[in-house]
């Protein structure tokens, strides 16, 4: 196996491994949407729509309202953002890897002319 083929197939496979961890985060950002939050919302509907009333509700409202779904919110952002920034990192790798190919066709026609 020449070395532009060993290239290739190593460019294909971090690509696909890149592809695989992004779309392990977005399955993650999702446990987090749908296993976190909307359970706690839905709760929280619960208490405020009267299953519970007093002093004790109210607090278990302003604890998972201000502090748990503020916090499992900003886990799902980090979440987004790495899998952005990966998406950012996988284009700057397609374009390099684009404007290479460029250069070393253009070097090899260039080169052709001496054979």
């Amino acid at each position: 196996m020449g070395i532009k083929m060993l290239k290739k197939v190593l460019v294909r496979v971090a690509k696909a491994v890149l592809g695989q961890v992004m779309s392990q985060l977005m399955a993650q950002f999702n446990v987090i949407q749908n296993a976190a939050l909307a359970p706690m919302r839905a709760i929280i509907g619960q208490v405020t729509g009267g299953v519970w009333r007093g002093n004790g509700a109210d607090a278990f409202v302003a604890e998972v309202s201000n502090l748990m779904i503020p916090g499992v919110g900003r886990v799902g952002d980090e979440i987004k953002t790495v899998h952005d920034d990966l998406g950012v990192a996988r284009d700057v790798m397609d374009n390099a890897d684009n404007q290479i190919r460029g250069v070393v066709s253009s070097l090899e026609r260039s080169f052709a002319f001496f054979r």
